[in-house]
């Protein structure tokens, strides 16, 4: 598990609600309610909670893609929705699909982000390449993703999000249209790699199984985004104690 720092949190929410109009109606929908969380630099969070409970508005607040109706978002100490473009770079998200362009090969896609933040050609296709060799790609670079298994494709959607070294990494079930071998072993490796590399991450999980397999920490939700279990991790659970866990949780989303 990673040291996680002792200094002000990368992530932070203080008292954040965020509310709905509904379409034709005054009536409102509260997704997040009073929600308080702070997240170190260099945890890996788990966020894991039933459809509808507040993870994917939460996931849009940290990215800048929403503000919250009360409190306060905080991203490395600025407010992610008012500072969106001081965040170019510095966030890269990994979503459920992997959200390739078709017309663009491996190394194409890879070197997206890189491009959008307007480094030099021949830098972007050196960190292209070795991120996607990193990724077991290599002679793959030319290839569209057409010519990729799923598991090849959400691999290049993962060395996209890392080329562009962000401290912070957004991930929203990545793995859930993947095959079960496919997706443990892809899981492995994006833990490695966002201990190697120091990053921050926040995985998005309906799955509890996955949580343990992804977190340092676990945090559980209950709809309107209130934390049911806010859980570190230590290393080298026993079978038992996994199992201990698995049953808390479930126990909670059957609430």
């Amino acid at each position: 598990m990673t040291g996680a720092s002792d200094l002000a949190p990368e992530i932070s929410f203080k008292g954040v609600s965020k509310t709905f109009g509904r379409p034709g109606s005054d009536d409102v929908f509260r997704a997040v309610d009073n929600l308080n969380l702070d997240i170190a630099r260099g945890e890996l969070v788990a966020i894991l909670g039933k459809t509808g409970c507040g993870k994917s508005t939460m996931f849009n607040m940290i990215a800048g893609l929403g503000e919250p109706s009360e409190g306060l978002v905080r991203v490395q100490g600025r407010d992610p929705f008012r500072d969106f473009e001081s965040f170019r770079g510095k966030i890269a998200v990994v979503f459920q699909s992997d959200r390739l362009l078709p017309w663009r090969t491996a190394l194409g896609n890879v070197e997206l982000g890189l491009e959008m933040l307007e480094r030099p050609v021949p830098e972007r296709r050196e960190t292209g390449r070795a991120w996607l060799a990193r990724l077991g790609l290599a002679g793959h670079e030319d290839d569209y993703p057409h010519q990729l298994s799923g598991g090849m494709r959400q691999r290049v959607s993962i060395a996209r999000a890392f080329a562009t070294n962000a401290s912070i990494l957004l991930c929203d079930e990545p793995f859930s249209a993947l095959d079960e071998m496919t997706g443990q072993k892809l899981r492995d490796e994006f833990v490695s790699l966002v201990r190697e590399n120091g990053k921050t991450a926040i995985f998005i999980t309906h799955s509890i199984n996955e949580a343990l397999q992804i977190g340092d920490r676990i945090v559980v939700l209950r709809a309107p985004a209130k934390i049911a279990l806010d859980m570190k991790l230590q290393d080298n659970l026993s079978l038992q104690e996994q199992d201990d866990i698995r049953r808390k949780i479930h126990a909670i989303l059957s609430e």
